[in-house]
């Protein structure tokens, strides 16, 4: 993936939250996405998800600087992606 302009970024900046927040809208309407979320389990629990229960979670919380990218992203239940919140384990 090429790097963006911003990749000098405040990551606690409202602008980073921002611009990550919609390139993970974007993301969450791929076909990689709507692929790994067919039948996926949570990440963190295991539990089983379908499209309709699975949840994008950021590994590195944009909180945290973490990106919106195919690699910092992984499928997880709504009650494992709220516990998590801005940590970067569960």
């Amino acid at each position: 993936m090429a790097r963006r302009e911003d990749d000098n970024f405040d990551s606690g900046s409202d602008a980073h939250v921002a611009r990550e927040r919609a390139a993970a809208r974007e993301l969450r309407t791929s076909r990689w996405w709507q692929s790994l979320i067919q039948n996926a389990m949570c990440q963190y629990c295991g539990v089983a998800l379908d499209a309709k229960t699975a949840t994008m979670d950021h590994v590195l919380p944009v909180s945290r600087g973490g990106r919106s990218t195919k690699g910092n992203v992984v499928p997880s239940c709504k009650p494992c992606n709220t516990a998590k919140r801005d940590q970067s384990i569960l």
